[in-house]
């Protein structure tokens, strides 16, 4: 059966972090809201892919009241989110309803390239699973009881995301109780025992947390 794609983009931020008396995703950035500009690059990827935004319940009319304000046209299904990234996830499967592959990404990332959701999608169709990573440039050390020592930074990789997978197994994954060690959606899958397939991800796609971040992601755009 011929699979779609679907990209189910996760936005629970607070912008406590960021000093914002707004959730970070909302945050005006080249004319419009952060957020805004992440669909954007999906949809660009592909316009006929299923959009599906999660949100915190409390945020959703705000939202809605930015699409009016900023004429967001981009169809897109909206689904409340849950008390972690974790449940969120789970919660924005149930709009899945179809065989696919799911693209989870963070609302915060606008600055992901086509070509790294390109590479992924195509490593999932293969492998059922995909997620770009980058190299670490710093030197990285490992604190131990005696104080720290030097780690072989080539061994080790930067998560990004989109995170790909097939959907039957992604679904069985998020069945899982929560753990406090899921801290990407790969952790999750990788709890059943399944290999992670990674692909090259794109420097500039930074997760927009801090204000420095957020000037990094203005002088990329």
């Amino acid at each position: 059966m011929t699979k779609t794609n679907i990209a189910l983009i996760v936005a629970g931020g607070k912008g406590e972090r960021m000093n914002a008396d707004i959730p970070k995703q909302f945050i005006e950035i080249q004319g419009k809201p952060i957020l805004m500009h992440t669909l954007e690059v999906f949809y660009r990827f592909d316009a006929s892919m299923k959009l599906i935004l999660v949100l915190p319940e409390v945020q959703i009319d705000f939202w809605k009241e930015l699409c009016v304000k900023y004429n967001f046209n981009i169809i897109h299904q909206i689904v409340a989110g849950g008390q972690t990234r974790f449940h969120s996830v789970k919660n924005g499967l149930e709009a899945v309803t179809v065989p696919s592959l799911v693209a989870v990404h963070d609302g915060v990332r606008p600055l992901v390239s086509i070509e790294t959701i390109g590479r992924s999608f195509d490593a999932a169709e293969k492998h059922k699973t995909a997620i770009p990573v980058i190299d670490l440039v710093d030197s990285i050390r490992q604190l131990t009881e005696t104080g720290s020592q030097s780690l072989d930074r080539n061994v080790y990789k930067l998560v990004q995301t989109p995170q790909i997978f097939d959907t039957e197994l992604l679904k069985k994954a998020y069945e899982q109780d929560f753990s406090p060690l899921f801290t990407d959606d790969a952790s999750v899958v990788e709890a059943l025992g399944v290999k992670i397939q990674l692909v090259e991800g794109n420097r500039e796609n930074i997760k927009i947390t801090t204000e420095f971040d957020l000037k990094i992601a203005e002088s990329f755009m």
